[in-house]
């Protein structure tokens, strides 16, 4: 699995490294901004998705890149804007100053809004047929509005000032978390050419693997290392959040990953016929560290 997911890290790096350079006829501080959260490295969990997903369906993965980098921009748009001051307030992310204390607040607020916007360009200029281009974007607008990120982001700051239902939780993570990794892996079926069994397999296995991943990061804010996260660790306390660790605890909430992370991959085999390596990927994400 390392192999290949290491060469797929290495082809998105260089194809984002290749936008908004000093050909693009923008305000450089503007692009410098977008860039410094773009290329801050990560571990490009979504992109990775789209482009195995794209294969098992019977597709190139190069003929995915497009869409997959349209993915790492809007969740990089969506991070700038976590960060700021009127949202969690973060001065870290991977390690390094967020956005907002390197260039300014508003400068951050553009360089966000600038990189969801050119998610969707990324896609809808690609070389895809023009049923898919669509497709695509349909599915990313869906991860990105009140169904997902935005709707998400609400409800968690509307959850700063009151006690969430376990109903509620769930939703706010399904939202916020979860939509996007689903939409990475189905918009990967989609350009692969998937039938509606596969996207809607693809669907599922994202939707569970993007809950699990959202329980491991409650668990690491609470018992990570500050190092490894690249943030400080117990900022969700600090700011009152309503999250999984504070519902269940750790044991349950170990048990939880394992049930969705069980269920995905039951989902993703039964779809599939070769799935080894995002079963291999989906038990790596139950159990990372950071």
């Amino acid at each position: 699995m390392n192999e290949r997911y290491h060469e797929y890290k290495r082809i998105i790096e260089k194809y984002l490294s290749e936008y908004f350079d000093v050909s693009c006829k923008a305000p450089a501080l503007l692009l410098d901004s977008m860039r410094y959260s773009l290329l801050s490295g990560g571990k490009r969990i979504r992109p990775v998705l789209t482009l195995e997903f794209c294969r098992i369906s019977g597709g190139n993965p190069d003929d995915a890149l497009p869409v997959a980098c349209g993915v790492e921009m809007l969740h990089t748009y969506s991070l700038i804007h976590d960060d700021l001051p009127c949202m969690d307030n973060d001065a870290l992310r991977r390690g390094m100053p967020t956005n907002h204390k390197v260039y300014g607040e508003t400068t951050a607020v553009l360089a966000g809004d600038a990189l969801q916007a050119e998610a969707f360009r990324s896609i809808l200029l690609s070389g895809l047929p023009a049923e898919k281009r669509a497709e695509c974007a349909r599915i990313l607008a869906d991860a990105a509005g009140v169904d997902g990120i935005c709707g998400g982001q609400y409800l968690d700051m509307l959850g700063e000032d009151c006690r969430l239902s376990e109903t509620e939780l769930r939703l706010m993570c399904e939202k916020k978390t979860a939509s996007m990794i689903s939409a990475a892996c189905m918009m990967g079926a989609v350009v692969g050419g998937a039938d509606d069994r596969q996207i809607s397999a693809a669907e599922s296995f994202g939707r569970n693997i993007g809950l699990a991943f959202q329980i491991r990061d409650d668990i690491l804010d609470v018992c990570g290392a500050d190092a490894e996260l690249g943030k400080p660790v117990g900022s969700d306390v600090r700011e009152g959040k309503n999250t999984f660790m504070g519902f269940y605890g750790r044991e349950r909430c170990e048990q939880m990953i394992a049930e969705l992370t069980d269920s995905a991959r039951k989902t993703a085999a039964a779809a599939f016929s070769d799935s080894e390596f995002i079963l291999e990927l989906a038990d790596e994400l139950m159990k990372r560290y950071s």
